[in-house]
């Protein structure tokens, strides 16, 4: 395996090479007389064979990838039979685990049959896999008609070898048929690139991309290629064609490190292949994936709006005014006559901000042309930069892909120096769904949601784009990022109080969503925590925005309605806090939870994946429940504990492991057995532990932590571990041999991230303050884990 990927693109070609000479050889012994092997009897007294690099070239002469790499010249001119390469083979990309695509061209001839057996054979024998059809130029033409995938290996397909006007003859009926039918074909070519990104995603933001089905991968390319073929739009650009060439190297190293056929860039793998590549580790080889991915997928969008623009007719006439020097011509965002960028600093904002408004693509010529001639802005911002920038991140969701064009033209780094930090930078974490940069550009642009319902909408969306920029530094992001916020702040030219603002909100911006999930609300000491850190109202709502943003940015499994509740509850007790008076006592028990301890002994409601248990309060009671969801092939992405009056309440947000869920009825049955003591859930739990496999890659050891001064009534336990079926009933069982009561729980499952927050005294009602009894704790718990 080499450790350098300069020379893939040269072993690749070599390899096809290689190919081609073999199958030339497979051909030659392959045809029939009057063709015979010695040559003797071929049309015009050519000789058949191997030919030399000389005489490769001497046949048909292909223009652009159906270039013949090992054609036989003249040695079959008139033959009627020839060999075609299409796929990876006929575009001169074999990869080590490539299979072979090839189509026998013929004319008619009776014995085609034994010559391809002849040629097909020795290539099965090889161990290689192979994808094989024998057609006429009619056939092959009617295929293409009828066939996207066979199509678009048809356009690029390749001579190899045999009669090269036949296979010229097949590639210009097949190029002809594609050009004259292009809209209906260019429609159906984008419906295919359509599910291909919704079954596979955006390779840019996966964790395991698939590098040839991914939207931004190697068929998006070659589906380019294809459009360019319809003389509907230009070809790749350079740009593209090295983050193309980028992802077959990828997949050849990938190739190479498992010694098969692969195009999923699985987590295990990652390293060795940025070995392979002579990348420092998985994060280097991630992020230049994003950003090979990210390239591919803007040239593929705007692609598809030449398509449309060109195929819909013409566009109207005349130009709309947007802004100052901007105005809307043929549906794109365009500079008006007489601009000179090199006079406006500020134009660049301002013209993102009106394409942003008016939901307009910015026309590439125009994002090339401030890319190049716009002038540095001064430092600090004039005030119009910085009111165009915060028009920008207002208009929501347009303006995400305003910034992704002003990103891939080197502009925003521009703008904000400290984006290059954060720029293409993966989250390795399956909670995450995009990369640093791209989360902080959704992330405002949810937070344009909330502008009307914070006094400060500005310092809002600027806190949003900025929030998670400190993960370009060593160290806990929240604290670097409070510096480089400030750094950014003042060069945008805010005033100071507005940057102590925008910096406290950085710092803070995971305040109230980890407060939430893993404190007692209840307990004083969070809420007067969180009033101290937060300082005002002001800071308070925008972090309270900020959160929902963030959260919905992030991912499903960081955002979702348990985690809004218990926010909101907290923002409601802070905000009284800040203001001097005691907040509203929230209702003990919700009146569907009081119905359910109307029933004395205790009670079960499964509605989908909320599970309620309402029953009174005693020791064991939140583990023993766990184990009963968990014996049910339930996974516990959530859960909260509390109790009111003596009355134990806990809320389950569940999801089945795998398959359908289990019937509510027999579930509610089992959870009342334990109730009253008579299911011992022990022995199916051991039953399923047994039967689980190990995980597939090396997870981090758990950690378990008590937290100090979280509170003054109970000893808080902080769990992280990798989730697993049980986890819950496990550590609570270590707490209950630890004679440990839990008077309240927050649990929360963050991708295969455990996080979890106990609130444990002991059987006096106290916390736990000798030295000897937290470190057994502490170890108990491990062992549980374990």
């Amino acid at each position: 395996m080499r450790g350098d990927a300069r020379s893939y693109a040269a072993a690749r070609k070599e390899r096809a090479a290689d190919i081609d000479r073999w199958l030339a050889d497979l051909f030659r012994t392959a045809c029939p007389q009057p063709y015979g092997r010695d040559g003797r009897n071929l049309p015009g007294g050519a000789k058949s064979g191997f030919v030399s690099g000389e005489e490769r070239g001497a046949g048909v002469s292909l223009t652009g990838p159906g270039a013949p790499a090992a054609g036989t010249g003249a040695a079959f001119a008139g033959t009627g039979v020839a060999l075609v390469a299409v796929g990876s083979l006929g575009r001169g990309e074999l990869a080590p685990g490539s299979d072979l695509d090839l189509v026998l061209l013929h004319n008619g001839q009776d014995d085609v049959a034994r010559i391809a057996d002849r040629i097909w054979y020795p290539i099965w024998d090889s161990g290689l896999g192979l994808d094989h059809s024998v057609r006429t130029v009619d056939e092959v033409t009617k295929v293409a008609r009828e066939d996207l995938k066979a199509v678009l290996g048809l356009i690029q397909a390749r001579h190899v070898t045999g009669d090269p006007e036949l296979t010229r003859a097949a590639r210009e009926a097949v190029l002809a048929e594609w050009r004259a039918d292009s809209r209906r074909r260019l429609a159906e070519l984008r419906e295919a690139a359509d599910k291909r990104a919704e079954s596979s995603g955006e390779l840019a933001f996966l964790l395991e991309p698939d590098l040839k089905d991914s939207r931004g991968g190697i068929r998006d390319v070659q589906a380019m290629q294809a459009v360019a073929a319809a003389w509907v739009a230009s070809a790749p650009g350079p740009r593209v064609r090295e983050a193309y060439e980028f992802l077959l190297d990828v997949r050849h190293g990938l190739h190479l490190v498992t010694a098969r056929g692969a195009d999923r860039l699985v987590l295990q793998e990652q390293d060795a292949v940025a070995a392979a590549l002579g990348l420092l580790d998985a994060e280097a080889l991630m992020r230049r994936l994003a950003e090979a991915g990210r390239t591919i997928a803007h040239a593929f969008d705007a692609t598809w709006r030449t398509v449309d623009r060109l195929l819909s007719g013409p566009a109207p006439r005349g130009r709309r005014p947007l802004a100052d020097g901007v105005v809307e011509h043929g549906g794109e965002v365009v500079l008006a006559r007489g601009v000179n960028p090199k006079d406006d600093p500020i134009l660049v904002l301002r013209a993102a901000a009106a394409a942003a408004e008016a939901g307009l693509p910015m026309a590439p010529a125009t994002v090339s042309v401030l890319a190049a001639q716009s002038p540095a802005l001064p430092v600090p911002w004039p005030d119009e930069a910085r009111d165009a920038l915060v028009a920008l991140l207002g208009a929501g969701r347009a303006a995400v892909p305003v910034w992704e064009e002003l990103d891939q033209a080197g502009i925003i780094v521009r703008l904000i120096p400290d984006w290059e930090r954060v720029r293409h930078r993966p989250q390795r974490n399956p909670v995450h769904r995009f990369t640093v940069d791209r989360h902080l550009i959704e992330a405002a642009a949810g937070a344009a949601s909330f502008t009307r319902e914070v006094s400060r909408p500005d310092l809002l969306l600027i806190s949003a784009l900025l929030h998670d920029v400190g993960k370009g530094w060593p160290g806990d992001h929240s604290t670097t990022g409070e510096i480089v916020a400030r750094d950014i702040g003042a060069r945008m030219g805010l005033p100071p109080s507005d940057v102590d603002t925008l910096a406290t909100v950085v710092r803070h911006h995971l305040l109230l969503p980890e407060t939430a999930t893993r404190r007692d609300l209840d307990d004083p000491v969070t809420i007067s925590r969180v009033a101290e850190a937060v300082g005002s109202r002001e800071v308070l709502e925008l972090l309270a925005a900020l959160a929902v943003a963030d959260g919905n940015a992030t991912g499903p499994a960081a955002w979702n309605t348990w985690k809004a509740s218990l926010v909101s509850e907290l923002v409601r007790r802070v905000r009284s806090a800040l203001s001097g008076t005691p907040p509203a006592p929230a209702p003990s028990l919700s009146p569907q939870q009081a119905s359910l301890a109307r029933h004395g002994g205790g009670a079960v409601r499964v509605n989908g994946g909320a599970v309620t248990v309402v029953a009174p309060d005693r020791p064991g009671l939140l583990w023993r429940a766990a184990g009963v969801l968990a014996a049910h092939r339930m996974v516990v992405r959530a859960a909260s504990a509390a109790s009111a009056s003596s009355t134990a309440v806990i809320e389950f947000s569940v999801v089945p492991e795998y398959g359908t869920p289990p019937d509510p009825a027999t579930l509610e049955a089992d959870l009342r057995l334990v109730l009253a003591g008579r299911l011992d859930i022990e022995q199916r739990l051991a039953r399923r532990t047994r039967s689980l496999r190990p995980a597939r890659v090396p997870v981090a050891p758990p950690r378990v932590s008590l937290v100090d001064d979280a509170s003054q009534t109970a000893t808080v336990v902080e769990v992280r571990a990798h989730d697993r079926p049980g986890l819950l009933w496990r550590i609570g069982r270590a707490f209950g041999e630890c004679s440990l009561d839990v008077r309240a729980a927050r649990v929360e499952t963050l991708g295969a991230e455990a996080v979890d927050v106990f609130y444990v005294v002991d059987r006096s009602g106290r916390p736990i303050t000798d030295a000897a009894q937290r470190t057994q704790v502490r170890e108990h718990v491990l062992a549980a884990l374990r």
